[in-house]
């Protein structure tokens, strides 16, 4: 039996899809670790908020780098592929990716073993 396709009711009434915000925050802030490759040593993995208005959204990324880095070309970086993956994957239109850099880390910084005598 083969269905005539003009038989299908407007797209108005057979529904529609709608993406939780935090499914484009989870979608974003892994778009930001592909984008870093990674997570410096003893820091966190990126964090993303989104506000969702219609088909658009407004994306908020929190995240730390290594010490010393170009903090614009990494920043730049995340917006792009932030950016690209949510309107890939999610089909929503990003009016905006803020970076937010929290913090930097040193490796000459970073937590090692206390120094001293042994009792």
């Amino acid at each position: 039996m083969v269905t005539d396709v003009t038989e299908r009711p407007p797209v108005r009434e057979r529904g529609a899809t709608t993406i939780a915000d935090r499914v484009v925050a989870k979608i974003s802030a892994q778009a930001a670790r592909e984008a870093l490759g990674g997570v410096p040593e003893g820091g966190h993995p990126p964090h993303a908020s989104v506000v969702v208005h219609r088909d658009a959204a407004r994306i908020s990324i929190s995240l730390e780098l290594g010490y010393p880095t170009d903090v614009g070309r990494r920043c730049g970086a995340v917006r792009s592929r932030v950016r690209s993956r949510v309107e890939g994957l999610v089909g929503m239109e990003v009016h905006e990716v803020a970076v937010h850099v929290e913090r930097l880390h040193s490796p000459h910084t970073a937590p090692t073993a206390r120094k001293g005598r042994l009792a």
